[in-house]
């Protein structure tokens, strides 16, 4: 089954050809729930199959280049040149960003915050 779903997400990529797509409906397996919507799929699903590939062999390989040579039988440059276009496709994710001035101003007038935490949050500190 996970090999089907690993070749069906293939195809996907390979029909998007480097191209935007939206999902419009994701279903939960163990619950058989559906969600419909507009859906960006991840950073990383849209890359093509062929640097998914690449990006899973150099985690598995825990970031050795020198691995990577030898699995792909290429030379420490190309390797290099490929992490290089593949990290320049991906945008940087701040998984912990500062609040604007504003939401921490909206948080302040709903009585989520107090004056005090609002403070630190536009100071930086919190």
């Amino acid at each position: 089954m996970v090999q089907r779903k690993t070749q069906d997400w293939q195809a996907l990529s390979d029909l998007a050809q480097g191209k935007g797509f939206v999902v419009e409906r994701v279903r939960m397996i163990e619950t058989d729930i559906a969600i419909e919507g507009a859906f960006e799929p991840p950073q990383l699903a849209r890359l093509s199959a062929e640097d998914q590939v690449f990006v899973a062999a150099f985690l598995r390989s825990h970031g050795s280049i020198k691995e990577m040579e030898q699995v792909f039988g290429v030379s420490y440059p190309t390797v290099k040149a490929r992490l290089n276009r593949i990290a320049g496709a991906l945008e940087f994710v701040d998984l912990d960003p500062r609040p604007s001035r504003s939401e921490v101003l909206e948080r302040l007038s709903r009585g989520e915050i107090s004056a005090a935490d609002a403070i630190e949050q536009l100071e930086g500190r919190g």
